[in-house]
């Protein structure tokens, strides 16, 4: 049986704490948490959540990311490495069994779990064994490794040759069962790859850095997976005027993902509010539907990429990120795989939110939580009258331009359980009909929200 070369780990897990350093040096307690069940091993701290990107009742798209839980283990020496992993709240770390010193002394600067590699098993404080560790380098020391070999609850592979074809048959061959298995990553791009292999991934990676910027982007690529948690707040607009402007260079979206109904990519001429502008995905009767396209605005237009931002049309190219949402603003990633820039009509599109509306809606529900709590104010009162005051025609105007086609649409307000339309043509569109809008702050640099005072018309 192989063994990991002497060195020291770190497990990642999702925070619930602020990472907490110690402001002495004295000695920790042993942290015996994964000595208590057999059962649970590894697998109890060390979790960072990873969601569907796509939505599943979608008949058309796939899940590559699971709700369930997958775990990283951070593979070094390094005590900066170590400071930024207990930093984002990861804190159990492995040590080779040699290594006791260094699990001490990181002891004493954080509240860390110190684990240990020993001759191809890894242990905890209390010597108990959580996990197996095995080196891959042929098909048949492959075909060793299936869940009822090792009655093991954690498995560790290095594979030393092919990676891709041998993480699919990995998780091909453990689904179901109640082993995890990780595999040795040298980068976050590797990582990337174990944790994506056969959409549902293998359930860990060992990553082996020496250097804190491979810590940061695994963490920065599970946060942007982990925005698929949420729902997109989206506003219903009044179209306020629609007509035509003439030529202009559009951009077409092509995803290397379906979309269904109800879905598309968010774009505005302004980063302030940003339309939710459907895919080519329904049939028509004089072209083929393509369920992969957005044909998205002009160059100059922004569009929602992960992590709160936005890039330019004219920006996207093979491999980028951007964001689809759909109806009920439930959001996934997807990667742009073709960008078209052309010469077409376009036709100009503006609307107005009920700012008063929506505060109202907002603060009628609050203060119905605060009467049910018998915590309801005078000024509680007072407060909500003033709202009610706010002038109902908000002067804000949210706009874009899109080509003058019937295949491009904007995607109508989601009401409940009822049936009603998705889309509005562009060429079916006036004044009156209701969008959905994105509201969010309109000054941006380099595509990243900031505070400044912006006037932008």
């Amino acid at each position: 049986m192989a063994s990991l070369s002497s060195a020291s780990v770190s497990l990642v897990r999702t925070p619930t704490h602020l990472p907490c350093f110690r402001s002495n040096h004295g000695k920790v307690q042993s942290l015996n948490r994964y000595s208590k069940t057999k059962t649970t091993h590894l697998s109890i701290n060390s979790s960072l959540r990873m969601c569907s990107i796509a939505a599943s009742d979608s008949p058309l798209s796939t899940s590559m990311y699971e709700l369930s839980s997958k775990k990283v283990w951070i593979w070094t020496e390094n005590s900066q490495v170590m400071t930024a992993a207990v930093e984002r709240g990861w804190d159990t770390f492995i040590f080779s069994s040699q290594n006791q010193g260094l699990a001490n002394e990181w002891s004493k600067i954080a509240l860390i779990d110190p684990l240990f590699i020993k001759e191809g098993e890894i242990f905890d404080n209390a010597g108990e064994r959580v996990a197996t560790i095995f080196q891959v380098s042929t098909p048949s020391e492959l075909k060793k490794l299936h869940p009822e070999a090792h009655h093991v609850e954690n498995v560790v592979i290095d594979l030393l040759d092919w990676q891709v074809i041998p993480a699919e048959n990995i998780v091909a061959e453990f689904q179901g069962s109640k082993t995890t298995v990780f595999a040795v990553s040298k980068s976050p791009a590797e990582a990337q790859l174990f944790l994506e292999a056969l959409e549902h991934g293998l359930g860990g990676v060992v990553l082996k850095v020496e250097v804190v910027k491979a810590v940061l982007d695994l963490k920065e690529y599970f946060n942007r997976r982990n925005e698929v948690h949420n729902r997109l707040s989206l506003t219903k607009a009044t179209i306020t005027q629609v007509h035509a402007v003439g030529m202009g260079d559009r951009v077409c979206v092509d995803l290397c993902s379906l979309m269904r109904p109800g879905e598309g990519l968010l774009v505005g001429s302004f980063a302030r509010g940003l339309f939710l502008v459907h895919s080519e995905c329904l049939e028509s009767s004089y072209i083929a539907s393509r369920p992969f396209r957005v044909n998205a605005g002009p160059v100059h237009a922004y569009v929602a990429t992960p992590g709160g931002k936005t890039s330019y049309l004219s920006e996207l190219k093979a491999g980028k990120e951007v964001i689809v949402v759909d109806q009920t603003g439930k959001i996934r990633t997807a990667i742009v795989g073709r960008v078209k820039i052309e010469t077409r009509p376009l036709i100009l599109v503006e609307a107005k939110v009920c700012l008063s509306h929506t505060l109202s809606t907002f603060w009628f529900a609050t203060i119905r939580m605060f009467i049910s709590n018998s915590i309801f104010s005078i000024l509680d009162a007072t407060l909500f009258i003033l709202l009610l005051q706010i002038d109902a025609n908000d002067q804000t105007v949210y706009s874009i331009l899109l080509q003058t086609a019937e295949t491009v649409a904007l995607v109508c307000p989601h009401e409940g359980n009822r049936m009603q339309k998705t889309v509005i043509p562009v060429t079916s569109l006036k004044a009156g009909d209701e969008v959905l809008l994105r509201l969010q702050g309109g000054a941006r640099h380099t595509g990243i929200e900031i505070k400044e005072f912006i006037v932008e018309n």
